[in-house]
């Protein structure tokens, strides 16, 4: 079983960055594909950014070129650095990590004012 517990978000005007930090508890961290998703209320949660055991790394086409995933596995963290921030990257990000069975973390809010 893996805990995640994401942590970093918070208020930033347009154009601001942030990093996230998901945090995992638990053994064989590495051996696991972790994403960032993100949802607003009344929509379905979405991708936002995967990276695999071999660091393998996939971008929504909205994150493409301001957002990038990284992990350290010695620390069992993965990150996400978004920059360039924009309203609409208003939600609530979750990180998921997945090897067999899919767990998430209780997500952080981010929220980019205008």
């Amino acid at each position: 079983q893996v805990q995640l517990v994401e942590s970093g978000g918070g208020l930033v005007q347009t154009g601001g960055s942030l990093r996230l930090s998901c945090a995992a508890s638990g053994r064989s961290f590495s051996s696991y594909g972790v994403g960032w998703f993100r949802q607003v209320p009344g929509k379905e949660r979405e991708l936002v950014a995967t990276i695999n055991p071999n660091n393998r790394k996939i971008y929504a086409d909205s994150a493409k070129g301001r957002f990038t995933i990284s992990r350290d596995n010695a620390k069992n963290t993965v990150f996400l650095q978004m920059n360039s921030l924009k309203p609409e990257d208003t939600a609530v990000y979750y990180c998921s990590a997945r090897y067999n069975d899919r767990y998430w973390g209780q997500g952080t809010q981010v929220t980019v004012s205008s």
